[in-house]
């Protein structure tokens, strides 16, 4: 079997929530060794505090989803000798991750100016909810939070409605992959230059940039998202973008010619929108011609017929139907793994392929402190009596 493309890279991801643990989970996809620091017997705060009151023989399923590929290690960082601990394991590593609140990590010893003292190699990853300075600094950063500040809830749904949040968390979502862009890039810096360096990604940033085209817009030309009556799926992007009702579920229909969609509908009024701009125009009665017609055939039948007419759609599932599809079985989209309570644990498989090196899920989410023996053991050679004395004392 083929390496990982970070085999040899080792990560401490002192992370919760989302945005740090998925940037540490897809660095141990690519081969990285990953151990998670948590504090010794609540853990970190998804452990407890998973959505839905969902866990699996105790294991909640927001923690599981997040911590694949990886150890854990549980250690005190508020005792002198948790930090004596912990700064042995910083000078053996290549990444460190981070979200606190902003000047938590400081107070706690685990700064960026304090860790880099001990090993100048390392990379340190910060991720906060609006950047490490500027009049928001030290707010609460949290996914719908931060959406709220984005400017995207006023993107979709009718004129009427309320600001309406994505059901995604897109900004731990994209500030995870931010993190992950810099401390791949970070790596190969230092291979020229020999020195680590402070990555900073925070998730007001992250989710603007996912909006960039909006965002441009906007800063160019001074217009604004304007929602119709219509239930659009986006502001501004031409009708008859959006899920219809069929005569047995639903379907999306994305930016398509209008022209086109009328012979696909067979529908007069639609052939004669021959112009990109009519579908701005328009929107609320292309919405509404559309969504008259579809319930007339099931959504297989549209679908083929949307094919022929090489028109953008598809089936809305649940996810029931989702991770029974035949693609996602046959190619490969879920995988199963073994847990040492659980046994088989089902979930999504690394998005990535690469060609030369390994992307898998080897190992599943760890218990709490699960790694901890064999970390300090393999690592820094801690005899097991002193490990014994050391969780005693609550350190470890």
């Amino acid at each position: 079997m083929h390496e990982g493309a970070l085999a040899g890279i080792r990560v401490l991801d002192a992370s919760q929530m989302m945005a740090g643990p998925l940037c540490g989970m897809r660095l141990g996809d690519l081969g990285a060794e990953v151990i998670k620091i948590e504090p010794p017997g609540r853990g970190e705060w998804v452990r407890s505090h998973g959505f839905a009151n969902a866990e699996i023989k105790g294991e909640t399923t927001a923690l599981l989803g997040l911590n694949r590929n990886k150890k854990s290690v549980s250690i005190n960082l508020k005792d002198p000798l948790g930090l004596d601990v912990f700064y042995e394991l910083i000078s053996t590593a290549d990444i460190f991750i981070q979200n606190f609140r902003v000047g938590t990590a400081e107070r706690l010893g685990i700064g960026y100016r304090q860790l880099s003292t001990l090993n100048p190699r390392i990379i340190y990853c910060s991720i906060s909810g609006y950047g490490e300075e500027g009049p928001y600094a030290t707010r609460p950063g949290q996914d719908l939070v931060v959406q709220a500040y984005s400017g995207s809830m006023f993107s979709v749904g009718r004129d009427s409605d309320p600001p309406l949040p994505g059901a995604m968390f897109v900004a731990d979502a994209s500030a995870a992959y931010q993190a992950t862009i810099g401390a791949l890039a970070a790596l190969h810096a230092r291979e020229r230059t020999g020195r680590g360096q402070k990555i900073e990604v925070n998730l007001l940033a992250s989710v603007m940039d996912v909006q960039i085209q909006e965002i441009t817009t906007h800063l160019n030309l001074g217009i604004v998202p304007r929602r119709t009556e219509q239930p659009l799926a986006h502001a501004w992007v031409n009708a008859p973008y959006g899920a219809y009702q069929t005569a047995d579920g639903w379907l999306t229909i994305a930016m398509s010619p209008l022209h086109v969609l009328g012979d696909a509908l067979d529908n007069d009024r639609l052939r004669q929108m021959n112009k990109w701009s009519d579908g701005v125009t328009n929107r609320d009665e292309v919405y509404q011609i559309v969504k008259r017609i579809l319930p007339e055939r099931t959504t297989a039948e549209w679908l083929t017929i949307f094919d022929r007419h090489n028109i953008w759609a598809g089936q809305v599932y649940s996810y029931t139907e989702l991770v029974e599809d035949e693609h996602v079985l046959a190619t490969g989209m879920i995988v199963e793994v073994e847990h040492p309570v659980i046994g088989r644990l089902r979930m999504p498989n690394v998005p990535i392929r690469m060609s030369e090196t390994l992307t898998a899920v080897v190992t599943a989410p760890p218990l709490l402190g699960q790694h901890t023996d064999s970390v300090l053991r393999d690592l820094l050679g801690y005899e097991q009596q002193r490990i014994d004395a050391l969780r005693a004392n609550g350190v470890v």
